[in-house]
């Protein structure tokens, strides 16, 4: 299925255009729970307490964490299309605002095209008028520009809203706003707000699971790996690193993971530690890096390192970016876990036009993702998740 053209521009999408097919090739670059609460110290008893009855104290138990990973509630999108059925009737007239990150990533690009592809499609084949208008921070460290900005979708009466924060908690009062009032809010990709209602998108620890499953088969299960893991304050990056330590340990116990360090998403800063990790660890067998940036530069240093040692060290990513693609083409890169964020904001917003349109659905779904390597990367996106698009009846 060919991926189609962007169907309108600017931001704000009149929605009238006619219907697209929706596929894509993968594509994608990414990627966050807050941090543990610390634990509450026992009260030490005083000499003149020794002697006094116990005072019984009553406390509320701390609330779970919320993790949309290991969510009992959640299904993935082939299941919401089973259990919910085609698509409901659509309100003329709807406002839904996208959030992402930022506009210049590839990863969030794509995710924004997602939407805007799939809004046309679905308001088209409904004969209504859909306004899609989707935003950003200026970088991923604008966690406040970000805010103002959801807040002023809020203020202008939108009734849903996609986003994804650029941390755990940078959202939570706007998010709590949306809960108290008519607008739905979903959770989107990472940066998991711990208020919110719904999320849609990648299991991010099974990012990690696919990683390790691949990279032990390649090393015959045995040898040293190490992680570099993006933001620490990432909920993605900290599931995706424990998807592939945990899973690692349990298929394949004659693997060491020698070595765990954030570059904070950054390539320059992952060359440098893999370059340093190549010194430590001359049996280094292979590298996993919480995303496709990332890896981009251990390849950068990894190739360096087999010119003159003869020894190849498998790389793999996540997000799969067009960057890496070609250097998975290239014998750069030998693979990435895509997270196809295209089709991440295909099923949002499938997603949030369901429950606009009353359906009750479910407080988490997961979108598709699958491992790229030199053997599927020239199969369409569309074939390797098994995409369909979302039909009324």
């Amino acid at each position: 299925m060919k991926k189609r053209r962007l169907l309108a521009m600017g931001l704000i999408l009149a929605m009238t255009a006619s219907v697209c097919a929706c596929g894509s090739s993968g594509q994608s670059p990414d990627t966050e729970t807050p941090e543990p609460a610390a634990e509450t110290p026992a009260e030490t008893e005083g000499e003149e307490a020794a002697s006094e009855d116990p005072v019984e104290t009553s406390q509320e138990p701390a609330a779970a964490e919320f993790d949309p990973d290991k969510d009992p509630s959640g299904i993935d999108w082939t299941q919401m299309r089973e259990q919910y059925g085609a698509m409901p009737a659509l309100e003329d007239g709807l406002v839904v605002g996208g959030l992402v990150k930022q506009l210049q990533n590839e990863f969030w690009k794509s995710l924004k095209t997602g939407y805007e592809e799939c809004g046309v499609y679905l308001a088209e084949q409904a004969g209504v008028t859909l306004t899609v208008d989707v935003q950003g921070a200026q970088n991923e460290s604008d966690e406040e520009g970000q805010l103002t900005t959801m807040n002023n979708m809020i203020n202008k009466g939108y009734n849903g809203i996609l986003f994804s924060p650029i941390s755990d908690s940078n959202l939570t009062s706007a998010v709590d706003t949306c809960n108290g009032g008519e607008t739905i809010a979903v959770n989107v990709n990472d940066g998991v707000a711990q208020n919110t209602d719904y999320f849609v998108g990648p299991n991010a620890y099974q990012n990690g699971v696919l990683a390790a499953e691949w990279i032990a088969e390649k090393l015959n299960h045995e040898g040293q790996v190490a992680v570099v893991i993006g933001k620490v304050s990432a909920y993605a990056a900290r599931e995706r690193t424990a998807g592939f330590v945990e899973t690692m340990a349990e298929i394949a116990p004659d693997i060491e993971v020698v070595a765990q360090q954030s570059a904070d998403w950054d390539r320059q800063a992952a060359k440098e530690l893999a370059e340093t990790w190549l010194t430590q660890y001359p049996d280094l067998d292979a590298v996993f890096s919480n995303n496709d940036d990332m890896a981009l530069g251990v390849v950068e240093a990894v190739r360096e390192y087999e010119k003159e040692s003869g020894k190849h060290v498998y790389v793999v990513g996540v997000d799969g970016d067009s960057e890496a693609y070609e250097s998975i083409r290239n014998g750069g890169q030998d693979a990435t876990v895509d997270s196809f964020p295209y089709y991440v904001g295909m099923v949002a917003m499938e997603y949030m036009l369901r429950q606009l349109n009353g359906q009750e659905m479910p407080k988490v779904v997961w979108t598709p993702q699958a491992l790229i390597s030199s053997e599927n990367i020239d199969s369409e996106a569309s074939e390797v998740i098994g995409w369909t698009d979302a039909a009324f009846e």
